[in-house]
């Protein structure tokens, strides 16, 4: 609304006071009151020589229309109320929101108007103190800021939109052209389309919502600083680091799911816990087992569930195996997630269904890690995790009970998009029933982990953890290469030559997992042998490696969306999958199925695509 409050000169003014309604002269009413003039003089003036308005308005956006010679009063003649508290109240008045707010079509409210002899108000066009491009300049302080935060403005937006049935509401210069062009559509009666009103009502809401939450950050920003309050959290930045400021906050102003226990999240990092909560609640809910992630740039580098007991080989591919008779089934999973991409994980994100204890916080203690996400902490697990990171490793601890509104929305280039959040349920009894309980525990691990990962998404499963993802490439065969190809290293750093490798003291456990990512590659580089007791250690060759390939078998594998053709087939078995599930409906859901035949697989086609951007 107006940042000025000068009164304008009275020259051209017309008589539109609250001692009777005019409406029956033909002519209509127009609140005007804009921090954003332009457009304004030749909108007011079309309004009013060619459209029948008599206008109303106050401080600044009145002295431009007086002293364009366009007739106007001020707001404080139809009141009979003058602006007061140094222009902090001007439109906050009965004879302003009862001529906005009045229904024609209800008698009462037609009686209250009469009797109070008040006007109906046909358009309101307003928007609002520039309070983001204020807030934007380092140099002012909340006791500046708060001066630019509009709160007349606001509500007779809102009230203008709530009563849009009859009520012109304008909050952008850019339609005043489309406004006027309805307005002088010929035998449209100088009207603005039922359609029209409803948009301009679903934009000035919008318009709202977006300034309180730009409020709400700065103050949030500017109060709480690094600390966090129940319903925002300032963030050190979003994306990049120019990309300042950011924060989290829920939509409706509630109480936050999620509390920062140590460090301060990141951007990045939220996105990741958020998506790896949801993936490991889900696992949890759907197989009754304690369930762990590991993520990477918002896709799951792995996932797995835990079950006791560990087999000593399993325990010692994932560098476990001096921890294997302390290990709970929760730090199974999580050294399950990570050992399905080693090189991926490192850096990541973690996700436990379960609160965490001491058992996997030991695992989780010896990993390069940016923080964890989880619906509690045992207090020695605790203890030990904040120690990471010189105490600012990342703990946040989120509401199991937290359940998100069914719409979901976000803003992008500047404008919002909503949908229904994707709520569709894995249910592996209905899903999977044809298939054996060990193929079906394995799809509902690959299904839920591609309903979290960036499309398109393909993921290989094996023993109830994810052992290869191939994440947000463009066509549904390089999705298929990338997580074979991640779940053939995963079975080949299992080859027998790989667990005797002996490795000289000190050498770091990302440095050990790297070297044995190229050892069973053969990849090695010049200086590797430096890492090794036995520095004539040979890799791995082709032959060996294609035995050991030969032995992998019963693998699941899980599609995000329909197989265009039968080439991501023909991939995934030479990588030992068995059993399949994807939603079908491609035109060639045929050649899929036979190649499926030819290669011994067994498909079920799940409806139900499950992209995730």
């Amino acid at each position: 609304m107006d940042s000025a409050s000068s009164k304008p000169a009275a020259s051209g003014n017309v008589d539109i006071g609250n001692s009777g309604d005019k409406r029956g002269q033909g002519r209509r009413l127009a609140l005007l009151s804009v921090t954003d003039k332009s457009g304004l003089v030749d909108f007011a003036r079309q309004l009013v020589q060619r459209h029948g308005y008599d206008l109303v308005s106050s401080g600044g956006t009145a002295s431009v229309l007086s002293q364009a010679g366009i007739p106007v009063q001020e707001v404080s003649d139809l009141t009979g109320f003058p602006e007061m508290l140094g222009g902090r109240v001007k439109t906050l008045h009965p004879a302003i929101h009862a001529g906005i707010l009045s229904r024609s079509d209800n008698p009462s409210d037609a009686a209250d108007m009469s009797a109070r002899g008040l006007r109906q108000i046909d358009m309101v066009v307003c928007n609002l103190y520039a309070f983001q491009s204020v807030v934007a300049s380092d140099t002012v302080d909340p006791s500046q800021a708060i001066e630019s935060v509009d709160i007349g403005g606001v509500a007779l937006l809102r009230a203008a939109a709530k009563n849009h049935c009859r009520v012109v509401v304008v909050c952008q210069p850019g339609d005043y052209d489309a406004i006027l062009t309805e307005l002088a559509a010929p035998d449209g009666g100088h009207e603005v389309t039922a359609a029209t009103r409803k948009r301009l009502a679903v934009q000035a809401f919008c318009h709202t919502s977006d300034y309180d939450a730009a409020i709400a950050g700065y103050f949030g920003r500017a109060y709480f600083g690094q600390y966090q309050d129940i319903n925002f959290i300032p963030l050190r930045y979003g994306m990049n680091p120019h990309q300042v400021p950011a924060s989290i906050s829920h939509p409706l102003g509630l109480s936050l799911p999620i509390v920062t226990k140590c460090g301060s999240p990141g951007y990045v990092n939220l996105l990741d816990a958020l998506n790896a909560w949801q993936l490991v609640r889900e696992l949890r809910e759907a197989l009754g087992a304690p369930a762990a992630a590991s993520f990477k740039h918002v896709s799951p580098a792995g996932a797995a569930i835990g079950t006791l007991p560990i087999d000593p080989e399993t325990a010692a591919a994932c560098m476990v195996a001096d921890l294997a008779a302390e290990l709970t089934p929760l730090a199974v999973a999580y050294a399950r997630a990570r050992s399905a991409d080693r090189m991926s994980s490192f850096g990541d994100f973690i996700a436990l269904s379960d609160p965490c204890d001491l058992a996997t916080a030991r695992v989780i203690s010896r990993e390069v890690s940016d923080g964890i996400i989880a619906p509690g902490y045992e207090p020695d697990a605790f203890e030990l995790l904040q120690k990471k990171k010189g105490g600012k490793y990342c703990i946040l601890a989120m509401d199991p009970d937290f359940q998100p509104p069914l719409e979901e929305s976000r803003t992008l280039f500047g404008l919002r998009l909503r949908q229904r959040r994707n709520d569709a349920r894995i249910d592996p009894a209905e899903m999977f029933a044809k298939f054996s309980a060990d193929a079906r525990r394995d799809l509902t691990v690959a299904t839920i982990a591609v309903k979290y990962t960036q499309s398109n998404s393909v993921c290989l499963a094996k023993d109830g953890q994810v052992v290869g993802i191939g994440a947000g490439q463009q066509s549904r065969v390089h999705c298929t290469r990338l997580a074979a190809s991640k779940a053939d290293n995963w079975w080949l750093r299992r080859h027998p030559r790989a667990a005797e490798l002996r490795f000289k003291r000190g050498v770091k456990r990302p440095e050990i997992a790297n070297y044995i990512d190229r050892f069973v590659a053969d990849e090695l580089l010049s200086g590797d042998a430096e890492l090794l007791e036995d520095a004539a250690t040979r890799p791995l060759g082709p032959e060996e490696r294609r035995v050991w390939l030969e032995k992998l078998t019963g693998v699941c594998l899980s599609s995000d969306a329909f197989f265009p053709f039968r080439d991501s087939i023909d991939r995934a078995a030479k990588s030992g999958v068995k059993f399949v599930s994807a939603p079908g409906g491609s035109a060639n859901d045929a050649e899929v199925l036979e190649a499926c035949g030819q290669h011994g697989i067994e498909i079920a086609f799940s409806n139900t695509r499950l992209f995730h951007h």
